[in-house]
């Protein structure tokens, strides 16, 4: 796997502080903890609200900054492509098996509904049922 790429040099961005939105209420609404950084020779944006810190919105800033950058430069051989594979591999196999297991659940059902014989004692309830109406009949009778 690809390491972690390196934030671009502090030249390379332009930084700025916006009060942030959405969730979190007023004391969202009204600190400039968001921070926007925009990587000037590329012209790419990325913004990080995540937390109510400046400080950890700057650093998680800067860390997409550079998935974004290296996503660019590398493309399929990028560390995001890469992880990105890796998880779609392992949701197709695991949803593979879940196919597999019922798949064969069923089969199983299958097969025993062919392999059983008429219900044992049929005969016995057919009679008990016959019983149980003449009885019936006989008490509405009354």
């Amino acid at each position: 796997m690809p390491p972690r790429p390196k934030p671009p040099p502090e030249e390379e961005i332009e930084e700025s502080f916006l009060k942030g939105s959405g969730p979190g209420g007023q004391k969202i609404n009204k600190t400039n903890s968001a921070v926007q950084l925009k990587h000037l020779p590329t012209g790419i944006v990325v913004k990080s609200q995540a937390t109510r810190s400046r400080s950890q919105n700057r650093t998680i800033a800067r860390q997409l900054l550079a998935d974004k950058l290296d996503q660019l430069e590398r493309g399929d051989q990028s560390r995001s492509a890469v992880v990105g594979e890796f998880k779609r591999k392992k949701k197709a196999s695991s949803a593979k098996k879940s196919r597999r297991k019922y798949r064969k659940l069923e089969e199983e059902k299958q097969a025993n509904v062919t392999e059983q014989d008429p219900i044992e004692g049929e005969d016995d309830l057919d009679e008990h049922s016959e019983d149980l109406q003449e009885a019936d009949t006989s008490r509405k009778g009354t």
